[in-house]
């Protein structure tokens, strides 16, 4: 396996693996509004990302003003069917004959003043019944109108859905060739689900937000102004008692919003808490068992599934309430209009069509009100998101590559550090002035206490971490003269912590090598002492390992990555801790196959069994990140150092060895 490969999976791998609280109970509900910091800024950088499709989204406005104009002339129409149908209903009741004007003027010699003005505010033809012709050419027309709406909706859907997809894909892309330019620094800095977080769940929020919002402002901006202009066309006494209700229904949203947005901060807490515990239970469950602690991981849950339901129904309740306490709200909008209206359609003033027309332009109005202030509450949201996205595309990257990078296919494996200086923080001095030369071929140990630093030298050797002074030379070139993903593909890296992906076996083991033969990559896991388990397996090496490798012992994992690290066949090794997890007959025939890995190969060894490197041509002995000795085996137990100290006590027969 190359040190390339070893810095992480490959995009296909990860995305097999569902991030950390992406599919927790109650996934999908509505999520709680985190505030942005700096809402404008963030919508403005996202807005420039959206720039790219400005074309698409000017076709989206129109069609939105299209489809509102008709969804909003549409009652206008149905209107006018309903004085079709109410002037034929009184045309009928009326003495064939006689003329409009005259049946007004026999009705105000009679007295009957209120019904002249309303007769004479339409258009009658006495004797005559319902106009059904007109009429129906009208409902079609209606017909027509709100089907040719829908379709602009649809489209403006469609249309919107491809450019938020667009979008987030391109930002998708930005973020993973961000994270192959980040220092190892950033992610050492940042918890892994937290960058696996800002990456999916906060780049789906975004999504989902522009997709569904973006649509919705344009449609209720554009519906307001519509409706409140017909509804002026139409009495601009009816709309004044409409515009009335709105600073209701605003005040009334947003005393529910902030209530319920409380609630479901507290819900999706507690189904965080609940989460952990489940994953924490399911993952130790044989702990739980052998210690008997069964009764109390019951009621734990038992406990915080209560308080989750008690959050839960409180934010379902309070947000619910929105719903009835707009109707109601509509409702007395809807009967004021009723009354006046009906006043003044009696005085001729207004006819009966236009009242209904009204009264579903007064219906349409409260409602985008709602929405906009809904979307403005997900705005705040997605706002946050997008903060956390640009705050990783702002983050400092690695110093990127030579223009004119030097070129080694192949090298001896001759490695120098020449008087390097490194510190994690700038004011803590950690590996000052330090020297060493590794002929081709030589093992270089490096022991030392946990936590001593002994990853550290390696990552400097493969530029996960910049040095702040000196040269590390490979052959005599400066590995800063050298692109890093060839400078990695120079090394093998057997590591500690094994890393295996959900495939086969052979998949697993030919990753060390692209192109590898099926006979090659045989010869490598008998190489690693692999081969006689894997025939075990029920499939051999079309065995699949399920995730984190759970079907196979730890030791078989070891194995494993072992046979890629022989496979990959590298020019210069890297082990670390390599068979730490297998058993001890298993060891002494790796330690034989990794002799044989080893041998002519420059290797640099980090062990905390001291016994598996007395042969190492030069040991490093680390602590608190410094190296305090330099030697063979039988040069540092001489001089009665640290490395003695670690030695015996490791082995008491080493006390022969005492000083």
């Amino acid at each position: 396996m190359s040190a390339a490969e070893a810095s992480g999976p490959p995009a296909e791998r990860t995305r097999r693996r569902r991030p950390a609280g992406g599919g927790g109970p109650g996934h999908g509900l509505a999520r709680p509004t985190e505030k942005a910091k700096d809402l404008k800024g963030a919508l403005r950088r996202l807005a420039g990302v959206l720039a790219e499709e400005r074309r698409v989204i000017a076709i989206v406005v129109l069609l939105a003003v299209f489809s509102v104009a008709l969804a909003v002339v549409a009652p206008r129409i149905l209107g006018h069917a309903t004085n079709i149908l109410f002037e034929g209903v009184i045309s009928k009741q009326l003495p064939p004959g006689v003329t409009q004007d005259q049946a007004v003027a026999a009705l105000r010699a009679k007295g009957q003043d209120r019904v002249a003005d309303m007769l004479s505010a339409m258009t009658l033809h006495p004797g005559k019944g319902v106009d059904f012709h007109a009429m129906g050419l009208t409902l079609l027309l209606v017909l027509a109108v709100y089907a040719v709406s829908a379709l602009f909706a649809w489209l403006q859907q469609y249309l919107m859905a491809g450019v938020a997809q667009r979008s987030m894909f391109k930002l998708r892309q930005a973020v993973d060739e961000k994270l192959s330019r980040l220092p190892l620094r950033y992610f050492d800095d940042h918890p892994r689900g937290d960058v696996l977080s800002r990456m999916t769940n906060d780049i789906d929020n975004i999504s989902q937000t522009l997709q569904q919002t973006l649509t919705q402002l344009i449609t209720a901006a554009l519906t307001i102004v519509g409706v409140l202009l017909m509804m002026l066309s139409i009495s601009w006494i009816l709309a004044l008692i409409s515009v009335l209700v709105v600073p209701l229904s605003v005040v009334a949203t947003l005393f529910i919003a902030r209530r319920s947005q409380k609630q479901f901060a507290a819900q999706w807490e507690r189904m965080g808490d609940l989460d952990g515990h489940i994953e924490e239970v399911f993952t130790g469950h044989n702990v739980v068992k052998v210690f008997g602690r069964q009764e109390e991981v019951i009621e734990l849950f038992d406990r915080q599934n209560e308080q989750l339901y008690e959050s839960s129904f409180k934010a379902q309740f309070i947000s619910g309430t929105i719903q009835p306490v707009m109707n109601f709200i509509g409702n007395l909008n809807y009967v004021a209009v009723a009354v006046v209206g009906g006043i003044m359609v009696a005085n001729g003033r207004i006819s009966l069509g236009d009242v209904q027309a009204f009264i579903q332009y007064s219906r349409q109005f409260t409602m985008p009100i709602a929405q906009v202030a809904s979307v403005m509450n997900v705005l705040q949201s997605a706002g946050a998101s997008a903060e956390r996205v640009f705050e990783l595309l702002d983050e400092a990257e690695e110093e990127p590559d030579p223009a004119e990078p030097v070129h080694l296919e192949h090298t001896e494996g001759h490695i120098t550090f020449d008087h390097v200086s490194f510190r994690y923080q700038p004011d803590t001095p950690l590996i000052e002035d330090f020297s060493l030369d590794v002929p081709p071929g030589q093992t270089v140990a490096i022991v030392g206490p946990t936590g001593a630093g002994k990853t550290t030298l390696v990552n400097l050797l493969l530029r996960f971490y910049e040095i702040d002074a000196g040269a590390i030379l490979v052959d005599g070139v400066d590995t800063r003269r050298m692109t890093r993903s060839e400078l990695r593909r120079l090394f093998g890296m057997v590591l500690q912590d094994t890393w295996l992906f959900t495939g086969t076996v052979r998949e697993n083991i030919a990753y060390g090598r692209e192109g590898a033969s099926e006979e090659e990559i045989r010869a490598a896991a008998r190489a690693a002492r692999a081969d006689h388990f894997i025939r075990t397996l029920e499939h051999g090496y079309d065995t699949v390992l399920d995730e984190d490798a759970t079907n196979i012992s730890q030791g078989e994992r070891q194995l494993l990555t072992i046979a890629r690290a022989f496979l990959a066949d590298p020019d210069v090794l890297i082990l670390d801790e390599a068979t730490s997890s297998v058993d001890t007959r298993t060891e002494v025939l790796i330690q034989e196959a990794m002799a044989k890995l080893m041998k002519d190969r420059t290797s640099f060894v980090i062990a905390h069994r001291l016994s598996t490197i007395r042969g190492a041509d030069t040991i490093l002995v680390m602590d608190h990140g410094r190296v305090v000795e330099q030697g063979t085996h039988e040069e540092l137990m001489a001089a009665c150092g640290f490395y003695h100290d670690l030695y015996t006590s490791q082995f008491e027969a080493a006390l022969d060895e005492a000083c």
